[in-house]
């Protein structure tokens, strides 16, 4: 299978990482997931920068984008070639918002792996390792409903996931729900994951929320575009209006007229003879 031989090298690695950090740190081997999904968010931290502008850039331009959406509603083909358009000229890549996520699937199922068979690949060449977490967890390669600390984890798990969704700029409501509903739905789905898995899990969602927190203050949200304002042409003046009252010097202007027109008539047959 494709997907089994793209988590084969992922988790060759992971394995050889683990126990490096295990041997030569001297770290747990709980530990030592808490240091690997602290190295995998290293690494994959420019893309996550990325991704917060990229969704930031979203927010700020969502109002015109759902302007766009409406007037070309009835026409799906060209709505998208106007989107496609509106997204290059404001270079906005929605894509890469889902990058990082997609990026740590992989990893996380590849540890899925390695915790399910760690006891009978990697335990036997070093018996004497704790596999337990702070004297709560006893094995982090228990199913989660083997013991109270599992139910522990997941609580912590699920919190940690809605405080990093919170955390996270989205210009649609919708998907933010959606995303806090996600562990709630995966609960008891997830009963028969390992604890190590879970303990990967919490420790991202704290770094996102963390992350969160941190870029809100050092990453500045880009100023809206300008609205295109159209100017009024100016407007003639008015004799009847306010901007030209009506006085006296028209009224004996009109008058003088009135009476320079009457002395022509009278003057006329007298000019004539």
């Amino acid at each position: 299978m494709i997907f089994a031989s793209i988590l084969t090298p992922i988790e060759d690695a992971l394995t050889s990482l683990l126990t490096w950090l295990h041997t030569s740190g001297g770290l747990s081997w709980a530990f030592a997931i808490i240091v690997l999904t602290l190295m995998v968010r290293m690494v994959i931290l420019p893309l996550t920068i990325k991704q917060i502008h990229s969704m930031q850039k979203l927010q700020v331009v969502a109002p015109e984008l759902k302007a766009l959406q409406n007037k070309y509603k009835h026409d799906k083909k060209r709505q998208q070639e106007e989107i496609m358009n509106f997204y290059r000229e404001n270079k906005v890549n929605p894509a890469s918002s889902c990058l990082p996520m997609l990026l740590q699937i992989p990893v996380f199922f590849a540890l899925f792996f390695v915790l399910k068979d760690f006891e009978k690949e990697v335990f036997p060449s070093y018996p004497n390792s704790d596999l337990g977490f702070l004297g709560l967890v006893p094995d982090i390669t228990d199913p989660i409903r083997s013991h109270w600390s599992g139910y522990l984890l997941l609580v912590i798990y699920v919190a940690s996931q809605v405080a990093s969704v919170i955390s996270m700029p989205m210009t649609d409501p919708r998907q933010r729900y959606l995303f806090m509903a996600l562990p709630f739905l995966f609960v008891f789905f997830i009963l028969g994951f390992p604890m190590g898995l879970m303990l990967y899990w919490a420790t991202t969602n704290l770094w996102s929320v963390g992350q969160g927190l941190i870029t809100r203050r050092l990453i500045p949200k880009p100023k809206p575009p300008e609205k295109r304002t159209s100017r009024a042409e100016p407007r003639a003046p008015d004799s009847g209006g306010d901007g030209a009252k009506p006085g006296k010097t028209s009224q004996r202007s009109g008058t003088a007229g009135e009476r320079r027109v009457r002395r022509r008539k009278k003057r006329g047959p007298q000019a004539r003879r």
